[in-house]
C-alpha cells in the first residue's frame, strides 16, 4: 500500500515506523530538522512542506496513494489536508483530531471535510482509561467482536495462585486462552508446558466473564472501581469523567482553574468537581483521596502526572493511571510504582494502523510498544485456516501465532485443536510483530 502521512509528531512517527517494512510510505512535515532525522532513522520518503498545499501532496505522488493520514497536532490542519486530498483524488483519508465536538460534527454528516474516517485522540484515551481501570493488575485491555471477546495483559504478583504453574495447569477457565508472556525483555508465545513466574506479564484472550474471573484470581487488589478520582480538567480528564458517568459512576474531578472547573461542573452533572491544586498533599488527604479505588492523573505535563500519581500511591490509592505524552517515560513511570501509563498518541496510532492491514482486518491492539499485535480478522474462503481444524491449519503458519478466540454469528467459541474455522468467522489472534506481514498474507 502507498501511504502518505502528514505530520511527523509522535503519532505520525509511530505509524511510519510500523508501516515502513511492508508499505511504501511518504511523510510530510514542515520542520526541516524532523524531516532530516526521519530520513536517517526510518526507511521512508520524507518531504519538507505544508500538507495542506495540494502541490506538496502532488509532490508526494498523491495520485498513487491509497491512504492519506493527517495527524498533525492541529485539528483544522488535518481536516484541510483531507479535504485537499479528496478534491484531487478518491484516496481514502483519515484525520486525527483532539476535540470530541469536531468528531461529533463529522459523525453527524459522514464524509464532511473530505474525511473518510476520523480518530479522536482524547476520546480513545478516555475509553482506554475506563477499560483498564476496572481490571486489577491489567496494563492493557481491549475488546473485540463487538464486545464478545476481551484481551488483557496482566502482571502476575508473587502471591498469585498461578505462579510456578504451567499454562496447562493454570488453564481452568471456561473460555480463555493464554496467548503470550512478557518476561523482562523476552516475549514467550505460550505452550501447555510454559511455566508462569512471578513478575511475568501474561496476555490472555477470552470472554469478558472469564477475563474478570482471571483478574480476580491473579490480582492482589480489588476490582471494584467504585470510587474514581480524576486529577486535571484537561480534555482527556473531562472525557474520562464523561466516560465513567456514561457507565453509571459518579467520579470526582480536581481542577485548579476556576473557569474550567465551573465549565466541567456544568457539563457533567454526575461528577463532583473540586477546585484545588491536586499536588497539594494536605488537600488530597483532607478530601480522602487515598480511599479512592482509582486515581487518574490527566494534568498538562508528564512530570505533574508522575507527582500526583506518587502522592496518590503514598496515600494508599489502590490503582494509579497516568497520562504520558512522552512514550519514553512509560517504563520509568511503571518502574517507580505507577500502575498504568497511557500514551494518547499510541492509542491513536493503533486505531489508524488497522486501515493499512488487509480488508478483512476489523481491529488491532498493539502490545509492549508494538512487539506484538492482537488482531481481529474475518476469515475469507481463501484463508489458509478456512475449513480446517486449528491443529492442522496452524502448521502452515509461522511460529509466534496464537488463535485466542473465535466469533461466529454472534457466539463466542473458545478455540481448541479440533475446532474447525469456517469462512465468515472472526478470529482474534495474537501475532509476533516480526512475522505479522507473513501471517496477514496467509489468513
Amino acid at each position: 500500500m502507498y501511504v502518505i502521512i502528514v505530520g511527523a509528531g509522535e503519532v505520525g512517527r509511530s505509524i511510519a515506523a510500523n508501516l515502513e517494512d511492508g508499505h511504501d510510505v511518504v511523510v510530510i512535515d514542515r520542520d526541516a530538522n524532523v524531516v532530516e532525522e526521519l530520513t536517517y532513522s526510518l526507511d521512508v520518503l520524507t518531504i519538507r512542506g505544508d500538507g495542506t498545499d495540494l502541490e506538496i501532496l502532488r509532490e508526494a505522488d498523491l495520485e498513487r496513494a491509497e491512504l492519506v493520514i493527517a495527524c498533525t497536532d492541529n485539528d483544522e490542519t488535518n481536516a484541510v489536508v483531507c479535504g485537499a486530498a479528496k478534491a484531487a483524488t478518491d484516496v481514502f483519508t483519515v484525520a486525527r483530531v483532539r476535540r470530541r465536538t469536531l468528531l461529533e460534527t463529522w459523525q453527524g454528516s459522514q464524509g464532511a471535510f473530505g474525511v473518510d474516517f476520523m480518530v479522536c485522540t482524547d476520546l480513545l484515551t478516555a475509553r482506554a482509561i475506563f477499560r483498564i481501570s476496572g481490571l486489577p493488575s491489567a496494563h492493557d485491555v481491549d475488546t473485540f467482536a463487538g464486545g464478545l471477546v476481551r484481551m488483557a495483559e496482566f502482571d502476575i504478583p508473587t502471591d498469585s495462585p498461578i505462579v510456578d504453574l504451567t499454562v496447562s495447569e493454570a488453564d481452568c477457565y471456561d473460555s480463555l486462552t493464554f496467548a503470550a508472556i512478557f518476561r523482562d525483555d523476552e516475549m514467550i508465545v505460550t505452550r501447555g508446558d510454559t511455566h508462569i513466574r512471578a513478575g511475568d506479564r501474561v496476555v490472555v484472550i477470552g470472554s469478558p466473564d472469564s477475563i474478570n474471573e482471571f483478574a480476580d484470581e491473579v490480582a492482589t487488589k480489588p476490582d471494584d472501581a467504585e470510587e474514581v478520582v480524576i486529577v486535571g480538567g484537561s480534555e482527556v480528564g473531562y472525557q474520562a469523567a464523561r466516560e465513567f458517568e456514561d457507565h453509571g459512576f459518579r467520579p470526582r474531578l480536581i481542577e485548579r482553574d476556576h473557569e474550567r472547573a465551573r465549565e466541567i461542573a456544568e457539563s457533567l452533572p454526575n461528577t463532583m468537581v473540586m477546585e484545588s491544586d491536586a499536588t497539594n498533599s494536605e488537600f488530597l488527604a483532607r478530601e480522602h483521596v487515598g480511599e479512592a479505588d482509582v486515581v487518574v492523573a490527566a494534568l498538562d505535563s508528564d512530570e505533574k502526572n508522575l507527582l500526583v500519581s506518587l502522592l496518590a500511591d503514598r496515600l494508599g490509592v489502590d490503582r494509579t493511571v497516568a497520562i504520558i505524552e512522552n512514550p519514553e517515560y512509560a517504563d520509568l513511570f511503571e518502574t517507580v510504582g505507577i500502575d498504568v501509563a497511557i500514551n494518547p498518541r499510541e492509542e491513536t496510532a493503533e486505531e489508524i494502523i488497522r486501515f493499512t492491514r488487509t480488508d478483512n482486518t476489523e481491529k488491532i491492539a498493539m502490545l509492549e510498544h508494538d512487539r506484538a499485535e492482537v488482531i481481529e480478522i474475518e476469515i475469507g474462503p481463501e484463508s489458509v485456516l478456512a475449513g480446517r481444524e486449528i491443529v492442522d491449519a496452524t502448521d502452515d503458519l509461522p511460529p509466534g501465532v496464537v488463535i485466542g478466540a473465535i466469533s461466529r454469528s454472534g457466539d463466542h467459541i473458545t478455540p481448541r485443536g479440533s475446532t474447525v474455522i469456517e469462512p465468515g468467522d472472526h478470529i482474534i489472534v495474537f501475532v509476533d510483530a516480526t512475522v505479522l506481514d507473513d501471517v496477514l498474507d496467509l489468513i
